[in-house]
């Protein structure tokens, strides 16, 4: 009842829905999400209007499907396009494509959305407010200011009632993954709700301008004694939920060679420094830009890279960098076995997994770089070959190690552009040792230890106050023990058939021995219908005697 509730409360937000899906060829998936019967169009002429475009793959057609959908659906591509543990390579390829780049939203719609967030009219709070912006996203657009102290600045205010559309589109998007999950294949592999529940909450923690300033500051923080990155400072007083005020950098985009080359910067320290960056968020901090495409980032005087935009951000836990360090150690002594008992430990790989099957696939994947140096191995290609053998086996690596991915490609292909020569191996293998050491060093194993210890200790000091409990509901009835033994049944009938056949044949000796003592008696006695049923017996008790015989012997070669 509550889903034909939000379905009716949403009912022109699902018939737009059904309409794009129909019109970009989608009427199976139409019906299995019982979107048809909120269909007003005629739903042969969308098919029509479909069948029109026979020059679209089916993920070209995905991509514009979503396109149109808005910026729910826009947002909910590009995390897709970083998870090919769950979309075929040849769709995120597609989705990678999506883009979020719309019409500004009028002035006066602005305006009142800043003076509401800020409390105050525009005058007095800025010195001065360019009306046309910077740029305009499907959430938010970018608009340059100057404060009354002089400060230049950015300001970034999210888009009027948006809030409302992605929650609508929320809403909508958890009661299709239901439906998805209980009428499709999907969902005996993933669980497409939680999915979805991910999403939105990597949705929601976007639209929080708080927390993109708090991620600047953290960064921040992170290179205070590094002078090759340049975070902006976030204006705090006039920074809440849906506007972020950024002090203003000027820089050339690190990715227009022309322009480096004419103002005379050294591409190749610039490349440096870009690799410099990301190691350290990787190895070091466990905290990186996950949206690193070149419009984030400038170069300042001085090879100095300026960042921006913090919306997307990455984490990797301790543990989740030692993984990662032992998995590149295996990968680079091209050991397929070891790379796979990584990946169970990582709980990457389920136990159940094929692994001869992802051993065969991962040997093949190492074979190729087999003898290669370390600089001439890309990892954008790595990633891309390493996506459909993550689908066809249901590898499920963290998010951000797909968001990982995702940003070294992009900053590898910077790189490049920056420095064709450029190794980053060469970079990274000072920091991966100094890891290693880490990881090994009697300090770490003696953290270890004590939170082992710790861990024990809890235990034994809140047993006495357990142990009563627990006896408590064993003399109640209250615990249960359940034990599963696998292929029981299976068991359990082989060993009821030996019985069987065991009683069987101790039943047919003991019937052929007593007609053969009996039948030296039968033959003196001149009785026929005594002699005759008794050697037929005899005959039969025979026959069943070595049928008996020759059916363990074929079920021992069996």
């Amino acid at each position: 009842m509550r889903g034909l509730g939000q379905r009716y409360r949403h009912l022109k937000r699902y018939q737009e829905i059904a309409r794009v899906l129909l019109k970009y060829g989608f009427s199976e998936l139409v019906d299995q999400l019982e979107l048809a019967s909120y269909l007003s169009l005629s739903r042969r002429l969308l098919r029509r209007e479909a069948i029109e475009r026979p020059h679209l793959t089916a993920p070209e057609r995905i991509r514009l499907a979503i396109e149109e959908l808005g910026p729910t659906f826009i947002k909910f591509g590009q995390i897709m396009s970083t998870r090919p543990d769950l979309i075929p390579p040849a769709y995120i390829a597609e989705l990678e494509k999506l883009q979020d780049t719309v019409a500004p939203a009028p002035w006066e719609a602005i305006k009142q959305e800043i003076e509401e967030e800020l409390g105050a009219p525009l005058d007095e709070v800025f010195a001065s407010l360019e009306t046309e912006p910077v740029a305009a996203a499907s959430l938010a657009q970018v608009h340059h200011a100057t404060l009354p102290g002089g400060e230049d600045v950015v300001v970034k205010v999210q888009r009027p009632n948006i809030e409302g559309i992605i929650e609508t589109d929320l809403e909508i998007l958890f009661d299709l993954a239901r439906l998805l999950q209980e009428r499709t294949p999907l969902g005996e592999l993933y669980d497409l709700p939680e999915i979805t529940e991910d999403f939105a909450v990597t949705l929601r923690a976007e639209m929080d301008y708080r927390r993109e300033g708090r991620n600047a500051d953290r960064f921040r923080r992170n290179f205070a004694d590094e002078e090759y990155l340049y975070i902006p400072q976030v204006y705090w007083d006039y920074t809440t939920r849906r506007v972020i005020v950024f002090e203003r950098i000027s820089g050339i985009k690190i990715d227009d060679i022309e322009a480096l080359d004419a103002a005379g910067f050294d591409r190749h320290q610039i490349a440096l420094n870009c690799a410099r960056i990301i190691v350290k968020e990787i190895l070091i901090d466990g905290f990186f830009h996950a949206d690193p495409h070149p419009g984030n980032f400038f170069v300042m005087d001085g090879e100095i890279i300026g960042a921006m935009d913090f919306g997307l951000v990455g984490h990797l836990s301790q543990r989740l960098k030692e993984d990662l360090v032992r998995l590149f150690i295996v990968a680079v002594r091209l050991d397929s076995e070891g790379i796979v008992e990584q990946l169970i430990r990582m709980s990457a790989a389920q136990r159940r997994v094929d692994r001869e099957g992802l051993r065969r696939d991962l040997e093949r994947l190492l074979t190729k770089y087999q003898g290669l140096p370390l600089k001439e191995i890309r990892a954008q290609e790595v990633v891309n070959e390493i996506m459909p053998v993550a689908y066809r086996h249901h590898l499920r690596l963290p998010t951000d190690l797909w968001l990982l991915g995702k940003t070294l490609g992009m900053m590898e292909g910077v790189g490049l552009k920056l420095d064709p020569d450029f190794d980053i191996f060469a970079v990274s293998q000072p920091y991966v040792d100094q890891f290693v050491r880490q990881m090994t060093s009697p300090r770490a194993w003696g953290q270890k230890l004590l939170k082992g210890t710790t861990d024990w200790g809890e235990l034994f000091t809140s047993l006495p106050r357990r142990i009563p409990r627990i006896l408590d509901q064993v003399e109640e009835g209250e615990v249960e023990i359940s034990l599963k033994i696998k292929e029981i049944d299976r068991s359990l009938s082989k060993l009821d058939r030996i019985a069987n056949r065991l009683s069987v044949s101790i039943l047919v000796a003991a019937f052929i021995v007593g007609l053969a003592l009996l039948l030296p008696t039968f033959i003196g006695n001149q009785v026929v219908w005594i002699i005759v049923p008794a050697g037929f017996a005899f005959v039969a008790a025979s026959i069943l005697g070595l049928w008996l015989v020759y059916s363990v012997w074929r079920a021992g070669r069996r």
